[in-house]
């Protein structure tokens, strides 16, 4: 997304602030969707993941209120979310959920809160795996956190994002979304250690382009296996006698069906995606940066056999959608990208060949599959910021 796209975001948030609550708002932030380069189903297990945030954000324009009261209109989306920070209660439409979750996560951890009216948009799809939700919490959070005069910690903020998803909307997921959209750094990707939150920025290699590849199917996390994953993985880290699946090695894995209680197969299978996942995304950091763009396309094929075939989080339409992009020249390779059961996939090509790649491949798709995919160029992004600064 170039200047002239991200002021024209900016602008339709304030031009609705105006015309919702009258006057000009004090503020507006945004916080950006992410894509997921590789390191799939490995941040719940205290492992390395590499995702970027991309140029799809979520904006929000506005300002302080002195009740303690929060009133947010949506360009996108019905129904005027609307509470008191003293009295937070579940209920309402789904997407009020995560403005309420990130609000009571922040004051259970001690932070004073003030009130606030705004508008918000975003181009991040919903359910595509994108991390929509991620997106909405870190913008909220940069909200509170400018009404209420509270430093804004990366860090601190995408584990209260998180915790807000896990605990108040019922989604346990891990925090690679949220802190990827707190941190991002344009031009780069970032690899990040789900154990200790520690980061680095790994840059794109030279020549490229990312190309997210939206199968225009769609899964809901709640409704979906993901939790079902996750207790496996919990499972197997528990009979090898690990704090996590980070802390084992393939070569003990090797030697699971010796262990207590044993692994049956379909655990094994799990434990052994997370493993050697973790393996395959710290792999492709180094070859980032020493620029080798086939290196890396290699590994996120090797990422996608093993979520589909291991993970078992792959659908026919995105094994259709990644073997699209693959047989077409100038992609470096492609896999799924975020939890599985539907959504996009991303691919890795040459950024001369990129435009032509995306009308390719989803000419390609839509004779396989029969339905209408979105493709498109994504650049890498800085995580959530401060467009207009508060008065």
């Amino acid at each position: 997304m170039d200047l002239g796209e991200r002021r024209r975001c900016a602008e339709r948030v304030r031009t609705g602030f105006v015309e919702r609550f009258g006057g000009a708002p004090e503020c507006a932030v945004r916080a950006p969707g992410r894509v997921n380069l590789i390191g799939e189903h490995t941040d719940y297990n205290d492992g390395f993941v590499l995702p970027m945030a991309i140029d799809r954000a979520v904006w929000i324009a506005l300002r302080r209120r002195s009740d303690r009261q929060v009133i947010v209109h949506s360009l996108d989306m019905p129904h005027c979310a609307q509470f008191f920070l003293d009295s937070l209660e579940r209920g309402g439409p789904r997407w009020h959920e995560y403005l309420k979750g990130v609000a009571w996560a922040m004051q259970d951890a001690g932070h004073a809160l003030e009130g606030w009216e705004g508008v918000l948009a975003g181009d991040v799809p919903v359910g595509a795996g994108l991390s929509s939700s991620a997106a909405i919490e870190m913008a909220v959070a940069r909200a509170f956190c400018e009404v209420s005069g509270l430093a804004w910690s990366p860090a601190e903020m995408a584990l209260l994002g998180q915790r807000a998803e896990s605990r108040w909307v019922g989604v346990k997921c891990g925090i690679m979304d949220q802190m990827i959209s707190a941190a991002g750094r344009a031009g780069h990707a970032l690899l990040i250690d789900c154990r200790s939150l520690e980061s680095e920025p790994v840059p794109l290699p030279a020549g490229t382009a990312v190309l997210v590849l939206d199968t225009s199917t769609r899964r809901g996390l709640v409704d979906s296996a993901y939790n079902e994953r996750r207790a496996q993985c919990d499972r197997a880290a528990r009979v090898l006698g690990a704090t996590a699946l980070r802390d084992v090695s393939a070569e003990q894995l090797a030697g699971a069906g010796d262990a207590p209680g044993r692994l049956d197969e379909i655990t094994l299978r799990r434990a052994r995606h997370v493993i050697t996942e973790n393996e395959r995304t710290l792999d492709a950091a180094a070859a980032m940066r020493r620029r080798d763009a086939r290196a890396l396309g290699a590994l996120m094929v090797a990422s996608h056999e093993s979520l589909r075939d291991d993970f078992e989080v792959s659908s026919p339409e995105l094994n259709a959608m990644v073997r699209s992009a693959l047989d077409q020249a100038g992609c470096y390779g492609a896999r799924m990208t975020g939890a599985g059961f539907g959504g996009c996939a991303v691919a890795l090509a040459e950024a001369d060949a990129a435009q032509a790649l995306a009308a390719r491949t989803a000419a390609c798709y839509r004779e396989v599959t029969g339905l209408t995919a979105s493709v498109y160029v994504c650049e890498a992004s800085d995580g959530a910021g401060v467009v207009q600064d508060c008065a």
